[in-house]
């Protein structure tokens, strides 16, 4: 028996194929455009992320002669999509969740006294990162896509809900928990959107989509509309509670790092969730069946692998990302240069929406070694700040940190990170945990997998990293940095 799972990334879609082993006998990836239409401006074209789901899937099935039993599906969270649920259609493009032009509308609410009560009610906090805003930003932004919401016509979601829709031909509009509590828009102590939240942000609960468990059947494929394939949908979660599904970290107290365009340091706190404080959200990891919900500390990064993308798309200082670990390890430090990457603003613990990137200590001297290298330290760093802060706020410090995506295979950043944290870091055999956990969700909902306990014997380690030295001047001169970064938006 083998599971289909679909990852469909900030910048891609990666499609594995898993048999009952946890192994990956198929894969496939489709990238997809990027827009850029104003500063600070992110936005996808829903089509061309469903055309990448199509090609990434026809890639990992053509590889292999098993035929999938199921398929789960994981997303990049928080980015706001319309679509009209009967053609499939678009009314514009997708609002990514990098996207900060919502920051006024963030301001606006905070101003009138809001923010205290959204977090109580969604664990979460006034920042243009999560979905609500960008559909508020829609509504009284674009009265011709957000006219068909008021009809009827046009529902809205996150990619999953997309993917869905068209993988089953418009028959089934639903989100499981985990996506539904990026939204500002839930209540993860009731398990149900807010009608108070809803209401706040102008969104209609109409044109939200059912909120379902993480695994259990939600419906079927549609032959027509997905690669002549009709079989069960059965695992839905965000990428970052999927990476957690898929590293195994099901009991309270354990915890993952993902490195991907962003960062997310996650740990799981069990049945009860705790009060967001010292920058940090709480979370729905996933929703069980029989409707229990487990929750999560989390720190959202907003810009970490999408850095080393910069030093090679932007500076040209690398042909590849694989390439900044050798630069970087070819200097034996920064050389007192700082990079702090808020390409994007600041994430937690600092956020600030109107942070920029800043490249501080820069002298003659400065090579572009040293700039790399300054990039793997920023990324171990900003993690290092979200892990003190997890362990001010629930009292107990990280045993060891699981890591996965695509920046986990760079020897030399793991490193960093373990000199940093001062605890070991772990990297198993397949570091796309973010698919394989969507695989575990749908394969757990059909009887591919018995149980939690069998999953987790399928997790092999390929290197722990243990802590060296921890170098606490670099890091102070880091928040000194970060320190100087903030606001400059603001300054015009």
């Amino acid at each position: 028996m083998s599971v289909l799972a679909l990852d469909a990334g900030t910048t891609g879609v990666t499609a594995l194929v898993v048999d009952e082993n946890g192994g990956v006998l198929a894969r496939g990836y489709q990238e997809f455009a990027q827009h850029y239409p104003e500063t600070g401006w992110v936005e996808h074209v829903p089509e061309e992320i469903w055309q990448a789901t199509l090609a990434a899937c026809q890639t990992a099935l053509d590889a292999t002669d098993s035929v999938p039993t199921c398929v789960g599906i994981t997303n990049q969270r928080e980015t706001a999509v319309l679509w009209n649920r009967e053609r499939g259609n678009s009314p514009r493009r997708a609002i990514v969740w990098q996207d900060r032009r919502t920051a006024g509308i963030c301001a606006e609410l905070r101003e009138a006294g809001h923010e205290g009560r959204v977090t109580d009610v969604t664990g979460l906090r006034l920042d243009p990162y999560f979905t609500g805003t960008k559909l508020t930003w829609i509504r009284r932004n674009d009265q011709r896509a957000w006219s068909g919401v008021e009809s009827g016509e046009t529902v809205v979601g996150t990619v999953d809900s997309y993917v869905i829709s068209r993988m089953t031909a418009g028959a089934r509009h639903v989100t499981d928990a985990s996506n539904a509590s990026r939204t500002l828009l839930y209540d993860i102590h009731r398990g149900e959107w807010s009608a108070e939240m809803c209401d706040l942000l102008g969104v209609p609960i109409s044109a939200l989509p059912e909120v379902v468990p993480s695994y259990g059947v939600v419906g079927e494929t549609d032959p027509q509309e997905f690669l002549g394939l009709r079989i069960p949908i059965a695992g839905i979660a965000g990428d970052q509670q999927a990476a957690m599904f898929g590293q195994n970290c099901y009991t309270a107290g354990t915890s993952k790092c993902t490195y991907g365009t962003g960062s997310f340091v996650l740990v799981n706190t069990g049945s009860e969730p705790v009060a967001p404080d010292h920058g940090l959200l709480s979370t729905v990891l996933w929703q069980h069946p029989d409707g229990r919900l487990d929750y999560a500390l989390e720190g959202s990064i907003f810009v970490t692998g999408a850095a080393v993308q910069w030093l090679r798309d932007g500076l040209g200082l690398i042909d590849s990302a694989p390439q900044s670990e050798g630069l970087a390890a070819s200097v034996p430090d920064s050389g007192g240069v700082v990079f702090v990457p808020a390409l994007t603003g600041l994430g937690a613990p600092d956020w600030d929406p109107h942070a920029r990137g800043a490249i501080f200590g820069i002298t003659r001297g400065t090579q572009r070694a040293h700039i790399a290298r300054a990039t793997l330290e920023a990324i171990a760093f900003e993690v290092r700040d979200v892990a003190e802060s997890m362990a001010a706020a629930s009292g107990t410090r990280l045993p060891e940190l699981r890591v996965d995506g695509g920046a986990s295979t760079n020897d030399l950043l793991c490193q960093i990170q373990a000199d940093q944290l001062q605890v070991s870091v772990a990297r198993p055999e397949v570091q796309e945990t973010t698919a394989l956990g969507a695989a575990f969700l749908a394969g757990l909902a059909t009887g591919v997998w018995s149980s939690t306990d069998e999953l987790a014997r399928t997790w092999n380690l390929d290197r722990r990293f243990e802590p060296g030295d921890r170098d606490e001047a670099a890091h102070r001169r880091w928040r000194t940095a970060v320190e100087r970064s903030k606001g400059w938006a603001e300054l015009g």
